[in-house]
């Protein structure tokens, strides 16, 4: 009887132990492991906000299977691999060096072509001004992909043409936004690096001394050894400054790449991020600009013109203008204000949610050419009611809010917040004209800022920055200047912000959580949908001095007597 169980249990054990293979193995991505926290992890990123985005639908649709896709081999190893980048929302970043094959110039018929032979349209969306370049598109990831694992980087398709790009075998994983080292700018004096995932909630810093960054070969950088470690000195935001690495390992002609470990847990955030020479310091500063603007920007190019002649008409000398991956007529406008005199660059910036680290960048960035920069949106117009009796705008009207004590490193205006005033269409003429009802109180601010006084952390909260010691913030009074913001546009203007929340810190307009934040619309819900009557909300006082003003200053009378203005 025994040896009878025996010979039944023994196979009966290979069986069941067989099946559990079989299962671990279709299965794995969505057994949890433990991290280097020892906590669960799961089969996506340690972010817990995206891990919900991503697991959504597997969550309500059961009946799909999550399963790898099998290893490719090895053919050869292309000198700069094509990369991407994983967004929310179901999105990738295809990232391929310049120049492209001659097949992909015109960046029309393209896609992106994945490893189960799903397509998705691709959309050039810019260049990423690194060194070397590389091209950038966005394309939708297919339902298909989304159940599989591990994502795979697509290839770049002409379907019209049977055109394909380089692949990279191995093939390499899409990289997740939420632990990411995207961008790094290099100073004469140590390297700043804009990371996510290390400083994930607000107002709570790592520790400087828990980091290290990391300098490794740009080819494979995932896998391969760091040449060279220092030591974090800064940690604030998604911004991480840290000293340059030894001359000897920058004396090569190869590009490094820049990341960041947290050194307790020897967890190395993958990269993005090259790493550049310092740029030699300048000798002077006679051709530093007095006052700059910089903003970001997304689908502006209707109200661009009329925010640069108005701020360069009162002293703005040049505009750095981030953009967050428009695809409307932005490159044209720009190019046009540029022939006109303007001085007007742009600086690709396809990051979603950082808005902070883009004006951390540009401070960096533009040390050395700005003195005072302000940091304003397109829908934001510096006015001072001194001013409204000019016939004519002059150069000197924004210098002299900046004609400050040498102690003051920052100037913070008051915001009035405009609504529809009664408009069902984007105003032709301008903001300035068709909007003319605001609200009564006065809310947030925008600042003007000494750039040599911002702290070395870069930190900021979109309306003002950290000073160093020994500066201090002037707040303009009275009937000073104040920031005319044009906020609550026409229904069909207002509701894209619905999808383009840039700052890192606001609430999500989509997400029923804190009802009564002031980044929420009074009244506006949790929907993309027109409010009852609200061409005429948020008009408590009828504004027209700004309009009268720019009316006498930019106003344009034809030779049949039309009228329009400067900026049409």
């Amino acid at each position: 009887m025994r040896r009878s169980l025996r010979t039944f249990l023994f196979p009966a054990a290979i069986s069941v132990a067989l099946l559990c293979s079989f299962y671990v193995h279709l299965f794995r991505d969505l057994i949890p492991f433990a991290d280097d926290d020892g906590a669960p992890a799961t089969a996506f990123s340690h972010d817990a906000a995206f891990n919900a985005t991503l697991t959504h639908p597997l969550v309500h649709h059961h009946h799909l299977a999550v399963r790898e896709l099998p290893r490719y081999h090895p053919r050869r190893l292309p000198p700069s691999p094509p990369e991407s980048i994983l967004f929310p929302d179901w999105e990738t970043l295809l990232l391929l060096p310049l120049p492209l094959p001659s097949a992909f110039a015109d960046h029309r018929n393209l896609s992106c072509l994945f490893h189960n032979r799903a397509v998705s349209p691709a959309g050039f969306v810019g260049t990423l001004p690194t060194s070397p370049a590389r091209a950038a598109f966005r394309c939708p990831i297919p339902n298909s992909i989304r159940r599989l694992r591990p994502f795979y980087t697509p290839r770049l398709t002409d379907p019209t043409t049977d055109s394909e790009s380089d692949g990279y075998d191995p093939p390499s994983e899409m990289l997740r936004w939420t632990r990411l080292a995207y961008e790094a700018v290099s100073t004469p004096t140590d390297v700043v690096v804009f990371a996510k995932g290390v400083n994930i909630r607000r107002d709570v810093n790592r520790p400087a001394s828990d980091l290290r960054c990391l300098f490794s070969s740009s080819v494979a950088a995932a896998a391969a050894a760091p040449f060279a470690a220092t030591p974090v000195t800064s940690s604030a935001q998604e911004v991480f400054r840290c000293p340059h690495p030894p001359a000897a390992i920058t004396s090569t002609d190869e590009v490094l790449r820049v990341s960041l470990e947290i050194a307790a847990k020897g967890t190395q955030i993958p990269s993005l991020a090259n790493y550049h020479r310092p740029r030699a310091p300048p000798r002077t500063t006679h051709d530093r600009s007095l006052i700059c603007a910089c903003t970001m920007v997304h689908n502006v190019a209707k109200f661009l013109a009329e925010w640069v002649v108005y701020h360069s008409a009162i002293g703005v000398e040049r505009f750095f203008l981030y953009d967050n991956g428009s695809d409307d007529d932005l490159n044209s406008v720009v190019n046009r204000l540029g022939s006109d005199g303007f001085n007007v660059s742009t600086r690709f910036w396809p990051w979603p949610k950082t808005q902070e680290a883009g004006f951390s960048h540009c401070a960096a960035m533009n040390r050395d050419t700005c003195t005072w920069m302000a940091f304003i949106d397109v829908d934001e117009f510096i006015f001072s009611q001194s001013w409204a009796g000019s016939d004519a705008p002059n150069l000197t009207m924004l210098g002299s809010l900046v004609a400050v004590r040498p102690d003051v490193g920052q100037v913070s205006m008051r915001c009035f917040e405009f609504g529809p005033s009664g408009r069902r269409a984007h105003p032709r003429e301008g903001v300035t004209q068709g909007y003319t009802c605001r609200r009564r109180t006065e809310e947030r601010h925008k600042s003007m800022v000494r750039l040599d006084a911002v702290h070395d952390s870069l930190f900021n909260s979109v309306h003002h920055f950290g000073l160093k010691t020994g500066f201090n913030t002037r707040w303009t009074k009275g009937s000073g200047a104040r920031v005319y913001h044009y906020k609550y546009q026409a229904w069909e203007e207002f509701k894209v912000k619905f999808r383009r929340r840039v700052s890192a810190y606001v609430v999500d307009w989509k997400e029923s959580v804190n009802p009564s934040s002031k980044d929420r619309t009074p009244g506006l819900g949790f929907e993309p949908v027109e409010p009852k009557g609200w061409a005429h909300r948020f008009c408590e006082v009828n504004d027209t001095r700004l309009r009268e003003v720019n009316r006498r200053w930019f106003g344009l009378e034809g030779p049949d007597g039309e009228y329009r203005m400067a900026w049409e």
